[in-house]
């Protein structure tokens, strides 16, 4: 990292992504506070923060939102994990996939509430609507975090997308409408329901297709083809100061 920084912009550094519990998650929270530890050494820990990538197997409940929480079995995991977080004012990754929400429940889950192009509210949360899985997941983790005493911790989207090709609902208008659909509710600033006006810091999965994974629908996450190509094309205007960005 110090080779590099500040040319390249750190911002977290991630020990393990999507690690199971039962296979090594001891060891996340010792690697994390070594790492912690070598960064603030270089008196980097205000620029450069340590976190963990977790997905949504880790969550027990998950309907509504407001009733997020995770696992009984997984509280020796990621309890420790959000104190640590909390104490070092860090954020917890989160991969957060509204397709495999919908593969896995397509009974419940209608597409256009996954691809954000649902026109109306779908689901009411006492007083809070959703109209897209995004904003219904996020809050899970929200509420999640609450009942591990991490009500105050940010959740930053470490990835998210949707395959072009392989599985169900996995095409290339679908991915699109995905990805633009999801780069513009990240414009738009505004949070979710349970946490209105705070924007979501959000990184799409993947840049490339990746031939060596499994099942078919994994190798095609990529915005771009392996020779480079993009597959289609998305907006990623902001506005940052008063001033539009690309």
């Amino acid at each position: 990292v110090l080779n590099h920084y500040p040319a390249v912009n750190f911002k977290y550094i991630a020990v393990g992504n999507e690690v199971v519990p039962s296979n090594g998650g001891g060891d996340v929270l010792p690697a994390m506070r070594n790492v912690y530890d070598a960064v603030r050494g270089a008196n980097l820990q205000d620029r450069i923060k340590v976190s963990t990538a977790v997905d949504m197997t880790l969550i027990g409940n998950s309907f509504p939102p407001s009733s997020g929480e995770f696992r009984g079995d997984v509280r020796w995991f990621i309890d420790p994990i959000v104190d640590f977080l909390r104490s070092t004012n860090s954020a917890l990754l989160a991969n957060i996939y509204p397709y495999f929400s919908y593969i896995g429940n397509t009974r419940d889950i209608s597409l256009s509430y996954a691809l954000f192009t649902s026109p109306s509210v779908i689901v009411w949360d006492g007083s809070r609507g959703y109209q897209n899985l995004f904003d219904a997941l996020l809050d899970v983790v929200y509420s999640a975090l609450e009942r591990s005493g991490g009500g105050s911790l940010p959740v930053v989207v470490s990835e998210s997308g949707w395959p072009s090709n392989g599985g169900n609902a996995a095409s290339f208008d679908n991915a699109r409408a995905y990805y633009t659909n999801l780069a513009a509710r990240v414009r738009e600033n505004r949070g979710t329901p349970k946490r209105p006006g705070r924007g979501v810091e959000t990184y799409l999965f993947a840049m490339f297709d990746e031939n060596q994974k499994n099942p078919e629908y994994e190798k095609n996450f990529g915005l771009f083809f392996p020779n480079k190509q993009p597959k289609f094309s998305i907006a990623f205007a902001g506005v940052r100061e008063g001033t539009a960005v690309e």
